[in-house]
């Protein structure tokens, strides 16, 4: 029998080390010959801190939820007893969110444990790098890639093997491959769960990459305020070091192959590859013109190809499996599964692989649970700050490349963001308009200087100050912005405000014509008010962090609007439906 604790970050923040710890001492009390493991995410982060108990004929009972106090009971049930504990047993709704699923990418999250490389091996772990190495020429692998049509997974959607091809046709006594781990999309977590629960899978991609374009070196660009992923990858490179998958003569084929990892210096421009490249060779973080594309001069104006995290963690499964087993998932344009990650206001946030090409709903509804509280579905962010805003009236939508491109979002790296009837589609425009403002490189004036008057702007109109021909200035501001900027972070920046003056042109002009927040959130354009249902409790005022309401007990409250800060507590109290929000 062995009981393994959930820690990816997720876990971990839910006081997941305090659950391992507290089975430990459980299970040494009792005298108990029982070993206490770890994995990563499973993806249902909405029920963290979650233990897995595998019995000897490897059954797995899942509990969800299990802090500290529940441990005893499941201890002296489950470990003792040798029945469930199911009053804390995951249920058969919540079953679900994994099992609609298909997975590639996410195979061995919260089954394998990160830390031990034979777990990966039992898992046929190294078996296509041997393949690889002892069958097949580089000309062959990419070709399979080609076969398998997978796309870049962090953004563009451009063709694997495509890249791969171009690297490996340019000569250089060097040549490099990089995987992006800067994951900095708000709201997004896919690839920090494969680097916490699978980094293997990510080792064994790079190391087949490197073969295919003829490069030696590969580095692992990874955001810094990953530490755990870090130390995951740090502790599976040594692994593989040791048992001869990286390093010198690997397999025995005298192809030679290293990986080191450089922290990522928190910008969010570097998702764009050469700035990406300028940061690694220890300079700001600033897009350079193309071309030469890094195919032809790179790192080190050497031969250089960078796939994100998710990319490279496919390509063991399809060299494994065959290009045809997984261009057979999804569409005809946009093959195999993508992860996506769940945020916002939906019930059951956390991480999704599904086959290209099912519909927003789909994942939603069908896998997410809907909307929390049962609120009306409104839109969905997806590409992050580069995306933009689908309404809810295109929630049939395919999720492939092209059908979300024609929404004017982009599928991205994967980040959705679920967004119910209380959200102000002006202040989420204004919310991505303010983080690229922010990481913005300052290379571009268009960049630089248009993302900040087309803020100015929404902060304006969100603060109930917007005016006449302020919607065709951020449209006139957009379309420059777009043309002129260097690089995609710039070209990308006024999506999230096109698309919502594209689908809720009505909230903008709302704003600036009837000086009201259609979705009731901007401070500035909501006021708060006692109905004549107030049964003079007093209760509201003694929540309210300003004294603004005043009156007797068993009397009807005012509410001094002078002084009222819009915070909302005398709503979260009244207990009998007086307050009045507008």
């Amino acid at each position: 029998m062995k009981v393994v604790v959930g820690q990816g970050s997720c876990g971990v923040a839910t006081g997941a080390k305090k659950t391992a710890a507290e089975f430990e001492r459980q299970i040494a009390d009792r005298h108990l010959d029982i070993k206490v493991d770890i994995t990563g995410c499973v993806g249902t982060c909405y029920l963290e801190p979650i233990v897995d108990i595998y019995d000897d004929d490897g059954h797995m009972t899942r509990y969800v939820k299990v802090h500290p106090d529940k441990v005893e009971k499941i201890v002296e049930d489950h470990l003792v007893g040798n029945k469930a504990a199911n009053e804390y047993a995951i249920s058969d709704e919540d079953k679900q969110f994994v099992q609609k699923q298909q997975r590639v990418v996410l195979r061995n999250c919260g089954v394998i444990n990160p830390e031990d490389i034979e777990e990966y091996i039992s898992m046929n772990g190294y078996k296509a790098i041997e393949k690889v190495l002892s069958s097949m020429t580089p000309d062959e692998v990419i070709e399979e890639i080609k076969i398998s049509g997978l796309r870049g997974r962090g953004g563009a959607g451009f063709p694997t093997w495509f890249k791969w091809n171009a690297a490996k046709q340019n000569s250089g006594d060097q040549k490099y491959l990089v995987c992006n781990a800067d994951e900095g999309d708000p709201g997004a977590f896919m690839d920090r769960s494969v680097l916490e629960g699978d980094p293997h899978s990510l080792l064994e991609g790079m190391i087949i990459g490197g073969y295919a374009m003829g490069a030696t070196q590969g580095v692992i660009y990874c955001r810094a305020e990953y530490p755990l992923a870090i130390k995951r990858l740090e502790i599976a490179m040594a692994q593989a070091r040791e048992r001869g998958f990286l390093g010198k003569n690997i397999f025995g084929s005298g192809f030679d192959f290293d990986i080191y990892i450089k922290a990522g210096a928190g910008a969010f421009v570097c998702g764009e590859e050469t700035a990406l490249i300028a940061s690694l060779e220890g300079e700001r973080g600033m897009p350079r013109l193309k071309p030469p594309f890094p195919a032809a001069k790179g790192f080190w104006q050497k031969p250089t190809d960078i796939n994100n995290v998710e990319t490279l963690a496919n390509v063991p499964w399809i060299i494994y499996n065959g290009g045809r087993a997984f261009g057979a998932m999804g569409t005809e344009k946009s093959k195999g599964t993508k992860v996506f990650a769940l945020a916002g206001k939906i019930k059951k946030g956390g991480l999704v692989e599904v086959p290209m090409g099912l519909t927003l709903k789909e994942v939603i509804f069908g896998i997410g649970g809907g909307i929390k509280n049962d609120r009306k579905f409104k839109a969905v962010q997806m590409g992050g700050p580069s995306g933009g805003c689908i309404p809810a009236e295109l929630i049939d939508t395919p999720v492939t490349y092209e059908d979300i491109n024609k929404t004017g979002a982009i599928v991205g790296s994967g980040g959705m963001i679920v967004m119910d009837e209380d959200t102000c589609m002006v202040d989420m425009a204004r919310y991505f308009l303010n983080f690229t403002r922010d990481e913005s490189c300052g290379k571009c004036n268009y960049c630089r200087i248009g993302t900040k008057r087309m803020l100015e702007i929404l902060e304006r109109i969100t603060e109930g100050k917007g005016k006449d021909g302020d919607i065709e200035l951020l449209e006139e501001l957009a379309v420059k912005i777009k043309d002129g900027s260097m690089c995609g972070l710039g070209q990308t920046a006024p999506n999230p405000v096109l698309t919502t003056l594209k689908y809720f042109r009505n909230e903008y002009e709302d704003h600036i014509y009837n000086k009201k927040c259609t979705a009731g959130s901007c401070k500035a354009l909501i006021t708060y008010n006692i109905t004549d249902a107030c049964v003079g409790c007093t209760l509201c005022s003694k929540k309210c962090p300003v004294e603004a309401i005043s009156g007797s007990v068993k009397k009807k409250h005012m509410i001094d609007q002078d002084k009222c800060i819009k915070c909302g507590k005398c709503l979260e109290t009244c207990k009998f439906g007086a307050i009045e929000k507008k």
